[in-house]
């Protein structure tokens, strides 16, 4: 895992790279595990204050590898892709996030439990799950509605259509946008001033920030896991990475 999930520490902050350009960055099984064990690492670092998390040069992640999901399907809490969630919500140090190019997905719903988030301006976003007869994860049920009311969460969860910086500014889960190039830069300069504050301080105050919401998120966790695991097994969802993997348009006319 050390190519595909890449951490480097210096000043205090780990950088934890998701690397895969040739797949635009999109998650195997084994990259979920790999990112779970380095926040955990940065965790339990006493070197370590804070955590920035990114992907290469032009794109943040793009989801699931479909293949690569197919075969080792999340069916239970003990997934890697579970334990990914629990570890970053459960996560004590702060955690920033500079995004370039595609998140869609676990690319975009990751991002909700971040810290501070600074999107390049070319960044674009994307919740697709009902489009692949799936439901949301990462506890986006629970917390889309509450950054963007009922309405625009329906809109973007049940249509899926991609949106830009600019909304996602406005739902309040980036902080700032910042020319493309110029993202990665100032996402780490804002970690390197994190870095630089009492650090007993820091964690409690995330700590606290969290606590009225933290259980709540968790278990939207477990009970979307419930619900992803079954559709996934579902006519539907055949479908629908049928019709992916085929490059074509899914047809859900004869489901009821």
């Amino acid at each position: 895992m050390t190519e595909l999930i890449v951490r480097q520490i210096e000043d205090g902050v780990m950088t934890i790279r998701i690397n895969r350009p040739q797949k635009k960055n999109a998650l195997t099984v084994a990259m979920y595990e790999g990112l779970a064990d380095a926040i955990q690492a940065a965790d339990e670092d006493d070197d370590v204050r804070v955590m920035l998390l990114r992907g290469t040069d032009g794109v943040f992640c793009a989801g699931n590898d479909i293949q690569d999901f197919l075969q080792w399907p999340p069916f239970d809490e003990s997934s890697q892709v579970v334990r990914f969630l629990m570890t970053l919500i459960h996560a004590r140090k702060p955690i920033v996030a500079a995004v370039q190019g595609p998140a869609v997905g676990v690319g975009t719903t990751m991002l909700f439990h971040c810290d501070l988030v600074y999107a390049g301006e070319g960044a674009r976003f994307s919740l697709p799950f009902v489009n692949l007869a799936l439901v949301p994860e990462a506890g986006s049920s629970y917390m889309l509605p509450q950054m963007f009311g009922h309405q625009r969460a329906a809109e973007l969860l049940m249509l899926g259509e991609p949106f830009d910086a600019q909304m996602a500014s406005e739902a309040g889960f980036v902080n700032a946008i910042y020319a493309d190039d110029q993202v990665i830069a100032i996402a780490e300069e804002k970690a390197r001033q994190l870095a630089a504050k009492p650090p007993a301080a820091l964690r409690l105050t995330k700590a606290l920030l969290k606590r009225g919401s933290q259980p709540q998120i968790a278990e939207a966790v477990r009970v979307e896991a419930g619900h992803f695991a079954e559709l996934l097994q579902s006519p539907e969802a055949t479908e629908a990475f049928t019709a992916f993997m085929e490059r074509r348009q899914p047809d859900f006319s004869k489901f009821s």
